[in-house]
């Protein structure tokens, strides 16, 4: 029987290694600026032409290499942090140079030129595909210049894999800020196509954060630190006001490694005690210190993912320091003691005929706190003209901020008196349009098919006609149906009648069918139907555009205003019309007509970071995921009061998509509570 395992040549074994290393322009970014960093250097310039693909030069001002050591870094195997198995668990550095070098060569063009500051003559070598061209003694300057042309030259088919420039130059701008943030004492700058992207000094981190990220940062760093004998923890988190819905400026080091940790994560959003908004994520830098045997940073290629050996311990750690931070700036709400906590409207008193004045409204001078607070019989600010007392002011004020935010659910109810079981007849007020009349104040009719609407007292008739009972005619909703019964069923619910679609808690939207009640998620119905609004306004290219009376100017991050520019005819065709200021900055002036009651700025931002993020995350194309991002972003909150036509007419968009069940993502819309479950709920 013949043999059939061989040796493989090196050229394609350093081809194989190079695709677990070299995944795309930005692996060879992130695997030099860690050499450089571990070389000592003071300074790095990166200069990068196409996205990585024609040209990544690295230069710097480190220890430099001798002839043998410049030599050696290009051969398989060959570390210069490993001399025992022992030393695999007690990693600090990066990696001087080697490792990647072999990998790297295997699959582009290297030109390298280093000198050690004590040596008059440097060494200078060009390889191509793990090939040597040339080696000889050159004069340059102390340390090491790299130069990458040509990336996948030789391996087509993996070229033919790499994304678009925009993509690409993303990736790369995200390993330059993880390796710029590890290493703040070190000056950094990027070039892209001649074009500066990044110039940061050195200094401490505070200074690095506000210099790679914007001005508008500096007011939202908050210092965090925890020091234990297992582990330490430092660094900065933002304020919970600034925390936003992409997961992209969320950053933590391991001994100045950066890494992914949701489990971390948790711990950081669970320390801010519920101040931050439902799926916003804060901003974080944060460095945990840690004897290097209790971590193992080889479960990764990248080493992006690591394990703790107590896990536990570190999360405990790391919510103490940030929940300590969160304290001691007083990022979380605190309690006001000066002001009533009860603010149900429903317990306080209702006005009596002596507090109506003659207009008809009740006079807002008699005790308006609500109970628990003594009425003055005889305030003396009153007749003597002086100032109102800071508890009575605080009485009144609480009292119309009630009026202003009643519950839904609010019932009137007598004062200094249990609450009275007469009044049944008022919960149904409403469902059959009737009102009831007595010599009491009433509740005023809510909006029709607003079964839960607020309270809202009335003036107390003058007529004392009117006090006697009169008699209630139900009117009949049969003739309201608007589907007759022979009419076939159809997948989707027929509404019975639209007129009473009830809002619950400025969330839901509940309406009768004929099946029993369709319960309709109020925010998700708005994205399902901006998605279709936006979609074919990106399809048709004929997207309106609200102009806006001032123009507003935003500033963005270099990676956002690259994508910005790429996107530039798609998002005009949205509706979006804007005009370069400067470096990263633009000039927004005209916003989606679609979009009502949105800050521009932070909707133009957070657009973009969403698309950035979803750009590696989702394999769609450029209209499906613009479409998807722009809705998800403008959607209403659900905290929007909404009228009875406003919920007709979002009921009714909601029908006339295509797919009403369901938002782009694929989160259910509406859901059926048929007559038969709900019956089964009082079992």
């Amino acid at each position: 029987m013949l043999n059939v395992i061989q040796l493989l040549p090196d050229s394609i074994a350093n081809q194989i290694a190079a695709g677990e290393v070299v995944q795309r322009p930005a692996s060879v970014v992130k695997e030099l600026l860690e050499n450089s960093v571990d070389a000592k250097a003071k300074s790095v310039q990166v200069i990068v032409r196409e996205a990585g693909r024609n040209l990544i030069q690295i230069v710097d001002d480190g220890v430099g290499m001798t002839e043998t050591d410049a030599r050696m870094s290009f051969e398989r195997h060959a570390t210069s942090k490993i001399r025992s198995s022992d030393d695999l668990f007690r990693i600090r550095t990066m990696g001087f140079r080697g490792e990647a070098l072999a990998s790297i060569a295997a699959v582009a063009q290297i030109e390298m030129r280093t000198r050690r500051a004590e040596e008059e003559l440097g060494t200078l070598i060009r390889i191509e595909g793990s090939d040597i061209k040339a080696q000889e003694a050159i004069s340059c300057l102390p340390g090491t210049n790299l130069l990458i042309k040509n990336l996948f030259f030789n391996v087509p088919a993996r070229r033919n894999f790499l994304k678009s420039n925009s993509v690409e130059m993303r990736h790369i701008i995200d390993e330059f800020q993880r390796v710029a943030l590890a290493n703040p004492e070190v000056a950094f700058s990027l070039f892209h196509n001649d074009q500066e992207i990044y110039n940061l000094p050195a200094g401490k981190l505070s200074r690095r954060i506000v210099d790679m990220f914007g001005k508008s940062y500096r007011e939202q760093l908050n210092f965090c630190e925890e020091q234990t004998p297992y582990v330490t923890v430092h660094g900065y988190i933002g304020k919970p006001e600034s925390a936003k819905k992409a997961r992209n400026e969320q950053f933590f080091f391991v001994n100045n490694r950066f890494i992914k940790h949701n489990y971390l994560h948790h711990a950081v959003v669970g320390a801010y005690e519920g101040t931050l908004p439902e799926g916003s994520h804060p901003f974080y830098v944060l460095f945990i210190d840690i004897d290097p045997s209790h971590i193992d940073i080889n479960i990764h290629p990248t080493k992006t993912e690591i394990k703790f050996d107590d896990e536990r311990s570190v999360y405990a750690i790391m919510m103490a320091a940030v929940r300590k931070a969160v304290g001691l700036y007083n990022l979380s709400p605190s309690l006001d003691f000066d002001s009533d906590v009860n603010f149900l409207a429903g317990v306080r008193p209702k006005p009596t005929s002596a507090d109506v004045n003659r207009n008809g409204s009740p006079d807002v001078q008699p005790a308006a706190a609500g109970p628990g607070v003594a009425r003055p019989i005889s305030p003396s600010w009153a007749s003597s003209g002086a100032q109102q007392p800071t508890s009575e002011r605080t009485s009144l004020r609480n009292e119309s901020l009630d009026k202003a935010a009643g519950s839904s659910f609010d019932m009137p109810r007598k004062a200094d008196t249990k609450p009275s079981l007469n009044n049944w007849q008022t919960l149904y007020e409403g469902v059959a349009g009737n009102t009831t009349h007595s010599s009491s104040p009433t509740v005023e009719p809510v909006e029709k098919g607003d079964w839960l609407g607020p309270a809202k007292p009335v003036p107390v008739p003058t007529d004392q006609s009117a006090t006697e009972s009169e008699p209630i005619t139900l009117g009949s909703r049969a003739n309201q149906l608007q589907v007759s019964l022979e009419s076939p069923e159809q997948d989707v619910p027929v509404l019975v009648d639209d007129d009473n679609i009830v809002q619950i808690q400025n969330r839901y939207l509940l309406a009768p069918i004929k099946s029993g009640m369709l319960l309709i998620d109020q925010r998700r119905a708005h994205e399902r139907i901006l998605y279709d609004q936006f979609h074919a306004s990106l399809t048709k290219r004929n997207g309106a555009s609200q102009q806006l009376l001032f123009p507003k100017t935003i500033t963005l991050m270099p990676v956002d205003f690259q994508l910005a520019l790429d996107l530039r005819e798609d998002l005009m065709n949205l509706g979006f019309e804007f005009d370069e200021l400067g470096a990263n900055t633009f000039v927004i002036r005209g916003v989606p007509a679609l979009i009502m009651g949105e800050n521009e700025e932070e909707l133009f931002a957070n657009l973009l970071a969403q698309l950035r993020a979803d750009t590696g995350r989702l394999k769609l194309d450029r209209i499906e995921s613009m479409a998807r991002s722009l809705a998800r972003r403008s959607a209403m909150r659900y905290v929007n009061r909404l009228s009875t036509t406003e919920r007709k007419a979002l009921v009714n968009q909601l029908f006339a998509s295509a797919n009403p069940s369901y938002t782009p993502t694929g989160e259910p819309v509406t859901v059926v509570l048929s007559l038969d479950k709900i019956a089964g709920l009082f079992r």
